[in-house]
């Protein structure tokens, strides 16, 4: 069961924002989106992910949405990195009898990654991330993380870096096909796996 409480994603992109908008000071940001993803008057103050950080829709207004960024929310993603016409994903939570084909994710950004290293190979696409050695414990072969909201599994690790492969169609639908070197993105770990090596604290 999903509630209000209890915001669940599962990481599977079919629509995306464009950044038109993202006014920031010193203490919060309001992050304004134009997308085909249609919403209802009645969804404001609904949880949205947009690129795997869960963010409040705070207002609808000629096919634009925006949000409201805390400075916690700058602090901890890659917001800080944003520009206009930046492609956002979008994924709205789950609700109720919602099938779930990635995994349990949601929208709390753990860390961001830097990417050191993006290979073609043939219409797949691997890319290799920087990340702090804090984060090492939390990375699984052939587990479950979330890059940019993305659902996706670990392909390989090495020591503070992990590689993923990633699949045409997901390229078609989000915007990690506009990834390159140098970017930052959000990540998220995997739930069950934060869980787990709490429990062994």
């Amino acid at each position: 069961f999903v509630s209000n409480k209890n915001i669940m994603f599962n990481g599977i992109i079919y629509n995306n924002g464009i950044v038109v908008e993202f006014k920031k000071s010193n203490i919060s940001a309001q992050l304004d989106l134009k997308t085909p993803l249609k919403f209802k008057k009645s969804e404001i103050g609904s949880s949205v992910s947009c690129n795997g950080t869960c963010l409040t829709l705070t207002k609808i207004k000629n096919g634009i949405i925006s949000f409201y960024l805390s400075k916690e929310t700058l602090k901890k993603t890659n917001y800080n990195y944003i520009k206009i016409g930046d492609r956002i994903n979008l994924e709205k939570s789950l609700e109720y009898g919602n099938k779930v084909s990635g995994h349990y994710v949601q929208g709390h950004v753990d860390a961001i990654a830097r990417i050191i290293r993006v290979k073609k190979l043939d219409k797949n696409w691997e890319i290799e991330f920087l990340i702090s050695n804090l984060y090492q414990k939390n990375l699984i072969e052939k587990g479950s993380i979330a890059i940019n909201g993305v659902s996706l599994t670990i392909a390989s690790l090495k020591k503070n870096k992990f590689i993923i492969s990633v699949i045409p169609h997901t390229l078609k639908l989000t915007n990690l096909y506009n990834l390159k070197k140098n970017d930052f993105v959000n990540v998220e770990f995997d739930i069950f796996g934060k869980y787990i090596l709490n429990i062994q604290k």
